[in-house]
């Protein structure tokens, strides 16, 4: 695999992990999620990290190559859910006061 391709990949991984986090992160009646929080967090952290290197790699492949609509759309998204990703798993973060 091309590692320019990257970008494909992460969003695809990246899309699949936000049904997947969204999906369990929905809170039952007794107040617990339906995936557990620790593998909520984990996940959140794995999809970011994936989609951060997916938009990373493209911002390079942009900068080199110049501008395609198809890979810039891309990598703006592969950014918008690494941005997602993090804001999710700090919003899940149980914090106590």
């Amino acid at each position: 695999m091309n590692k320019n391709n990257f970008p494909f990949v992460a969003l695809g991984i990246g899309l699949i992990l936000l049904l997947v986090v969204m999906k369990g992160g929905e809170t039952r009646v007794d107040g617990a999620t339906a995936i557990p929080l620790l593998t909520l967090l984990v996940v959140s952290e794995f999809a970011f990290f994936v989609t951060a290197i997916g938009a990373y790699i493209g911002i390079k492949q942009i900068l080199a190559v110049g501008l395609k609509p198809l890979y810039a759309v891309v990598t703006l998204l592969c950014m918008l859910l690494s941005v997602g990703f993090l804001w999710h798993g700090i919003e899940l973060w149980p914090f106590t006061t």
